[in-house]
C-alpha cells in the first residue's frame, strides 16, 4: 500500500485530505494507515474530504466519516464533482465546497492561528507558552522559547531559534528524515517519525545549539553544525 495515494495538506478550516485513484476500499485502507502513522497529528482536528470523481452514496459517506471519527477527526466537508456524490453529502449534513473554492488556491498561505505558513512551512514569531499547541503539516519554525507545556507537532523539520523545553514531535506522519534543532534542546519529550526520547533531569556545561535526528534506530543530539 502507498500512502503517497492520499495527500494531506493543511487550509485554513482545518485539513484537505485528497484520497487517491484506485478502488475504494482501497483508498479507505490508505487513509487509515495514514491515520494511525499520524494519529497525534490529526487528533482533535477537523477535515474536509476530496474525493475527486468518484460517486458515493450515503452509507460509504458514513463509513469513512466513523473511520475519521476513530481518530477524533471531524468530517465537516465533502468535495467532489458527482452530482450524485454532492446530494448524498448534502443530505448528510457536510458542505460541499470551499466557499466556490476560493480557498484551494490558497492552501497553504495560513495553516495555523499561531503563525504563517509559506511553501509548507509554518513560521511562528513568538515564544510558546505553557498549554499552546501549533499542529501543521509540514515544517515549523518557532522563533522564541518553546516553554514547559507547550507543544509542537510537525510533519517535517522543527527548528526553535530559543529554548525547548516544551514537547516536541517531528516527522509525525512517520517521516524518519526530520530533524529537531534548538539554541537550547531540554524537551520534556521529544519524538521522530516513531522514536521518541526525553532529556536528562540537569545538562552539564554551557547549552549550545543541538540537532536531534534519528541515528541507529534511536534519536541522537549532536552539535547543530554537526553534518
Amino acid at each position: 500500500m502507498q500512502q503517497g495515494d492520499i495527500t494531506i495538506k493543511g487550509i485554513r478550516h482545518g485539513l484537505l485530505i485528497g484520497m487517491g485513484e484506485g478502488p475504494w476500499p482501497q483508498q479507505m485502507a490508505a487513509l487509515e494507515e495514514r491515520l494511525v502513522t499520524g494519529a497525534a497529528f490529526f487528533q482533535g482536528g477537523r477535515a474536509a474530504l476530496d474525493i475527486g470523481d468518484r460517486s458515493l452514496g450515503v452509507e460509504a459517506i458514513e463509513q469513512v466519516g466513523a473511520l475519521l471519527e476513530q481518530y477524533e477527526v471531524e468530517l465537516w466537508a465533502l468535495l467532489g464533482s458527482c452530482d450524485e456524490t454532492a446530494l448524498a453529502a448534502a443530505r448528510h449534513g457536510l458542505a460541499i465546497n470551499l466557499e466556490l473554492g476560493d480557498r484551494l488556491e490558497r492552501l497553504d498561505e495560513i495553516s495555523s492561528s499561531d503563525g504563517q505558513a509559506e511553501g509548507g512551512t509554518l513560521l511562528v514569531d513568538r515564544t510558546l507558552r505553557s498549554g499552546q499547541k501549533v499542529h501543521h503539516s509540514g515544517h515549523v519554525v518557532v522563533l522564541g522559547d518553546v516553554n514547559s507545556g507547550a507543544e509542537v507537532i510537525a510533519g517535517g523539520h522543527i527548528v526553535v531559534w530559543g529554548r525547548l523545553r516544551g514537547f516536541a514531535h517531528a516527522g509525525v506522519m512517520g517521516d524518519e528524515s526530520a530533524v529537531v534543532c534548538a539554541l537550547e534542546l531540554s524537551p520534556t519529550q521529544l519524538r521522530i517519525a516513531k522514536y521518541f526520547s526525553r532529556s536528562p533531569d540537569e545538562k552539564q556545561g554551557n547549552p549550545e545549539p543541538e540537532k536531534a535526528l534519528i541515528k541507529d534506530n534511536h534519536i541522537e543530539a549532536v552539535p547543530w553544525h554537526q553534518q
